[in-house]
């Protein structure tokens, strides 16, 4: 039988960063006046999420296991940056993001205003539509209490 569809998910969460300076970014976009996140790279959750599925679709783990953060040379780099490199190896296994889906889960700050300009950005990236969505958890648990950042991805991928 033929794999000519696949299917992936992939989930990250980060805390927000103690440094002031930090900026957040959440599917290649800088969101401006709201707090960072922690991470070696940049942080971005949705990125993140959506590698994620996308090696899970192919079958090559996860994006630790491609960019441990016990290496240096992913240390500050942009999430952006490794969600272009995953989509590299799906290629080069011999597959193509067909559509993403995300959904952001963040007390605050309001995601909304920013949705459009992450799906374009992550659509660019890996050549297919990605939609992204924002939701709160509604006071309830750490993400509740706004201590931090969490995304869940879909993707499809069709064999090339």
């Amino acid at each position: 039988m033929s794999e000519r569809m696949r299917i992936g998910q992939g989930i990250d969460i980060h805390r927000f960063s103690d440094d002031p300076h930090r900026p957040l970014v959440l599917g290649g976009v800088v969101i401006e006046g709201a707090r960072g996140l922690a991470g070696h790279s940049d942080a971005d959750a949705v990125c993140h999420a959506l590698a994620d599925a996308v090696l899970g679709a192919v079958g090559l783990g996860d994006l630790g296991r491609h960019f441990p953060d016990t290496d240096p040379i992913w240390e500050g780099v942009h999430s952006v940056e490794l969600l272009t490199r995953v989509v590299r190896l799906a290629a080069d296994a011999g597959f193509s993001v067909v559509n993403g889906d995300c959904t952001v889960v963040a007390e605050a700050p309001r995601l909304a205003p920013h949705t459009d300009a992450m799906s374009a950005r992550l659509g660019a990236v890996v050549g297919a539509p990605v939609s992204v969505k924002a939701t709160r958890a509604e006071g309830l648990g750490a993400l509740g209490r706004a201590e931090g950042v969490a995304c869940m991805a879909v993707v499809l991928l069709a064999q090339a």
